[in-house]
């Protein structure tokens, strides 16, 4: 016997940013209800343009007015038969009326959103994945033999055979639907300063990062390792403008060091933690009220080589002094 495993209908997609997408699949289950709401919606679409005609035409009681209007709802019924999905992807952000019921859009293979092109192609397919159509006779023998009444074999058989859950018109436009619900992943950086907990207890607790920012921390602390010191500085000089300031730090404070304890802050603290070790900054606060207390008490005559080292961003020296009553935030 062949071991089983569950059915996973997740898939990741890799940005060029390395941000890595989680996307739930939507599987038959969940996009056969949309296609019959939408389908729906046509017909009733269809019925308020016949009623709008009818009444039109019985109004005016004109016999052009009734061609007209016939070819008004001939022209009516194509436009919305084929392009009402074409339309609502593309502006809609791959989502149907009955996509949105569902909770499902439609995207690239490369998770990003469709274009027009891509939402007539995978619309227009459509009747082939639709195929095999059967007879009225399958219902009544006495009916016609007109193949009305598509099945979507073709579109499941597909759909079952594809990684990714498409049908044959998501094969012809690149596209797959998910789930619109996604979560993004990022590598997780360990930070083994001992110096970064401390600073980021400085950070104020009711502080919650955007998620924008979430990722352009998580970048940074992930391409750290490779930058030099000046680059780092350079950078997360651009990066943390204004931080300093929301947070009342020092001006002089290392930018660095300020997003790499946001970082830490953000990812990798426990918030049940209260207890925070200050003993790596000896005696430094980055608070802007305390600078001239730092400057009078910790460094007397000149600064202090911690000072200078939390400026420049280096490492402290292992034998610099500790101050006892520094321990305590101010």
């Amino acid at each position: 016997m062949f071991p089983t495993a569950p059915l996973d209908t997740t898939i990741e997609v890799v940005t060029p940013e390395n941000i890595a997408f989680k996307y739930q699949l939507a599987g038959p289950f969940r996009r056969l209800p949309a296609f019959l709401i939408d389908l729906v919606v046509k017909a009733v679409l269809i019925m308020i343009a016949v009623l709008a005609v009818a009444l039109f035409a019985g109004v005016t009681g004109s016999q052009l007015a009734g061609v007209v209007g016939f070819a008004a709802i001939n022209v009516g019924w194509f436009l919305v038969w084929w392009f009402y999905g074409v339309a609502m992807e593309t502006w809609f952000n791959g989502r149907t009326l009955g996509k949105m019921a569902m909770r499902i859009r439609v995207v690239t293979v490369s998770g990003h959103p469709i274009g027009g092109v891509q939402a007539m192609l995978r619309n227009l397919v459509c009747v082939a994945d639709l195929a095999p159509p059967i007879s009225l006779q399958f219902f009544a023998a006495d009916a016609p033999p007109v193949y009305l009444i598509p099945t979507g074999i073709a579109g499941l058989v597909v759909m079952t055979c594809t990684r990714r859950m498409q049908r044959l018109g998501d094969l012809a436009a690149g596209t797959m639907v998910v789930i619109d619900e996604r979560g993004w992943t990022l590598p997780v950086a360990q930070v083994e300063d001992a110096r970064i907990p401390a600073l980021a207890s400085y950070i104020p607790p009711g502080y919650r990062v955007s998620p924008s920012l979430a990722k352009v921390l998580a970048l940074y602390a992930e391409r750290r390792l490779f930058l030099s010191p000046p680059r780092r500085r350079e950078l997360a000089k651009n990066l943390a403008a204004g931080l300093s300031e929301r947070f009342e730090f020092r001006e002089d404070l290392d930018p660095d060091l300020l997003l790499y304890a946001l970082y830490w802050r953000t990812y990798l603290a426990d918030a049940r933690d209260q207890d925070v070790d200050l003993q790596p900054l000896n005696g430094y606060s980055p608070l802007q009220k305390d600078a001239a207390l730092v400057a009078v008490e910790a460094v007397p005559s000149e600064p202090s080589e911690f000072v200078t080292a939390v400026v420049a961003g280096d490492q402290p020296p292992p034998d610099s002094p500790t101050d006892p009553s520094s321990e305590t935030k101010p």
